[in-house]
């Protein structure tokens, strides 16, 4: 049979104490209830933990082992309610948050922002991966929420979306189509072609489109948007990339133009685990961010 708290702490407190009177006031018990909680610890633990006599109470060298570990622990388990409290009140915690590069760059900083102003005793993480990547921080576990294109398998997973992205064309300035307001998916075949590496959904996605019009006269290619953007800004070739991408290529003096008639639009949204439930922490920033983008 388990000792419980309560008998733990009256443990102590006697220990504390001269007398049982004593120990009882501090307790806030009768001393009758005290000395029963003594009597059934010491049945529990089979011997005497102290040494009565009319004047004093005293630890048996028993009652002295036990002490030190009776200490630690009341104070392990005040120290574990206490921060489970201030966990489920947002006063301290953790937020490991998982997002494909071109969402953390362009649209995370103000939702992140927004959230650390309503708790600020909450400490955020932000893994910043490809999309597949992801996905799989958070059904591995590594991330509550994740960021990301919608998934082609759901399995494991619950999908919300936030908004639709339409996909844009990217080139260095000096480029002949950079002087076009929007471009056709057949001006851009005729040019070299910066490419996502192969197995990636936005390459998928690019090779899908373009293989019921032409060709892609693939170049180069790389396993992150950024770096398709440095190969574009060398004047190595054009490619098409989120839209929520256009600010960061614009930011490498990069131009971006509308595609005529384009199909490659995808959904933009947030991937919980469907196996388990999010922390206290986590469904805050979940709510957050359906309010932003409704």
């Amino acid at each position: 049979m388990s000792i419980s708290y309560r008998n733990m702490l009256a443990f102590i407190r006697v220990a504390e104490s001269a007398t049982f009177a004593e120990a009882a006031e501090k307790l806030h018990l009768t001393q009758p209830a005290l000395s029963s909680a003594i009597k059934k610890m010491e049945e529990q633990l089979g011997g005497k933990l102290f040494s009565r006599s009319t004047r004093r109470v005293t630890l048996t060298p028993e009652g002295h082992t036990l002490l030190p570990t009776a200490r630690r622990l009341v104070n392990e388990w005040d120290e574990t309610y206490h921060d489970m409290q201030n966990l489920f009140a947002m006063q301290q915690g953790k937020l490991t948050i998982a997002a494909m590069p071109s969402f953390a760059e362009s649209k995370l900083p103000a939702l992140l922002n927004d959230y650390h102003r309503q708790f600020s005793n909450i400490r955020l993480r932000v893994l910043d991966v490809v999309m597949e990547a992801t996905i799989e921080n958070v059904l591995q576990g590594n991330a509550e929420i994740g960021f990301t294109f919608e998934p082609e398998v759901h399995d494991g997973l619950i999908f919300t979306p936030l908004f639709t992205d339409e996909f844009v064309a990217v080139m260095y300035p000096g480029h002949t189509l950079a002087s076009e307001y929007m471009i056709s998916w057949h001006e851009l075949l005729r040019y070299p072609f910066i490419a996502m590496n192969r197995g990636s959904a936005v390459r998928r996605w690019t090779e899908h489109v373009a293989q019921d019009i032409g060709q892609l006269n693939i170049i180069a290619e790389t396993g992150q948007l950024g770096s398709v953007g440095q190969f574009i800004a060398q004047g190595m070739g054009i490619s098409v990339v989120p839209a929520i991408c256009q600010s960061q290529m614009e930011n490498r003096g990069l131009k971006c133009r509308a595609i005529k008639d384009n199909p490659l639009k995808k959904s933009v949204g947030m991937v919980r685990s469907q196996r388990t439930g999010l922390s206290v922490a986590a469904e805050e920033f979940w709510r957050l961010c359906e309010r932003a983008y409704q």
